[in-house]
């Protein structure tokens, strides 16, 4: 079987989507496949779908939707199999799930084979390995359901993730020198995530280094204009410099960009 958060709520066997239909059932089981194999309390549980008021019930009907989830997974499995799937266990319960059944483990396992790949200089074959991370997802995590507190952490911690596998991708791919192929990419990017200004000055730094200068620097205004309207800041001091490099001869400068121009690997770039 495969439990795919990375978009929709998406429980497969065989290629066969066998998801629950009620939303309640779906939420619980979200935040158990959340958790891997860790066990989930049952507080936890209520606290995720009814908060901080839950009904006196609450007890007694989470354990209710676990044995709906239960005999959802015997009629679309066999017995021996869901029997051990969703284990009761103290002070709740969990799956028994290996890294390779979730998207979200195998995507965090892929984003951080790339990472050692790159910085093992290696750049070409962590560019394949994070691009396999980056297509698991199918659009926002579990796009299809309401969250509670506990899911919306997880959520944002996998968008983190997200945001550092697309850094490493790019660095990767800046590396073995695809500075033109980026550029559509980083330009939707940037539209995206306007106050990002890694992604900004990737932009900048491939349109330079695909002898687009004036586009470059163009690019550099719009962060400026954008961060000065919205925010009444000023772009941060690695991009101004990359800002005067990019009005010197390329032969004339001190180096040559950005630290993935560099080969400095996010998330382990020194002080």
């Amino acid at each position: 079987m495969r439990f795919n958060i990375l978009g929709p709520l998406e429980i497969l066997r065989g290629g066969r989507d066998i998801t629950p239909s009620a939303e309640k059932l779906r939420w619980l089981l979200a935040l158990l496949v959340a958790r891997g194999s860790q066990v989930v309390s049952i507080s936890s549980l209520i606290d995720e779908v009814w908060g901080e008021n839950p009904p006196r019930s609450a007890i007694a009907t989470t354990r209710g939707y676990i044995c709906q989830l239960r005999t959802s997974f015997r009629k679309a499995t066999d017995y021996s199999t869901t029997d051990s799937l969703i284990v009761t266990r103290p002070p709740g319960y969990g799956l028994r799930l290996s890294t390779g059944q979730v998207d979200a483990k195998a995507f965090e396992k892929a984003t951080e084979g790339g990472r050692n790949l790159l910085a093992a200089g290696r750049p070409r074959e962590a560019a394949q390995r994070l691009g396999q991370a980056l297509g698991l997802w199918r659009g926002p995590v579990l796009a299809d359901l309401p969250t509670g507190r506990l899911l919306r952490a997880h959520i944002a911690h996998l968008h983190e993730m997200w945001t550092t596998a697309q850094e490493l991708s790019i660095t990767a791919r800046m590396q073995v020198g695809l500075h033109r192929e980026l550029i559509p990419e980083l330009r939707s990017l940037v539209i995206e995530f306007p106050f990002n200004e890694w992604l900004h000055g990737a932009l900048i730094e491939a349109l330079n280094r695909s002898g687009r200068r004036g586009e470059a620097l163009r690019a550099y205004r719009d962060l400026q204009r954008i961060l000065d309207d919205a925010l009444g800041l000023a772009p941060s001091a690695p991009l101004q410099r990359l800002q005067r490099q990019l009005h010197v001869p390329e032969q004339e400068r001190e180096e040559p960009g950005l630290p993935f121009a560099r080969g400095v690997v996010p998330g382990l770039r020194s002080a």
